[in-house]
């Protein structure tokens, strides 16, 4: 069985840059109110979907893992 993430997008801290729809278009999607939001909230482990977080210029994307909720990204440090 393939590894699945659940994937919040913080509105309060997005900046609607659309990077994250740019580089995940699958994933992720702008609303009218340019607010970033995940098509799915749980989704299969995927490059884009990690990239697309950790090019977020405010970091208001959080990947965790589904099953356990351990931290994808950001890290826990």
């Amino acid at each position: 069985m393939a590894e699945r993430w659940q994937v919040t997008v913080d509105r309060g801290v997005c900046i609607g840059s659309g990077l994250c729809a740019g580089t995940a278009p699958e994933r992720f999607r702008l609303d009218a109110a340019r607010q970033a939001h995940p098509v799915e909230p749980e989704t299969e482990a995927a490059d884009g979907v990690l990239a697309a977080a950790e090019g977020c210029p405010v970091e208001a994307i959080a990947i965790t893992e589904a099953g356990s909720g351990a931290a994808v990204f950001p890290p826990d440090e």
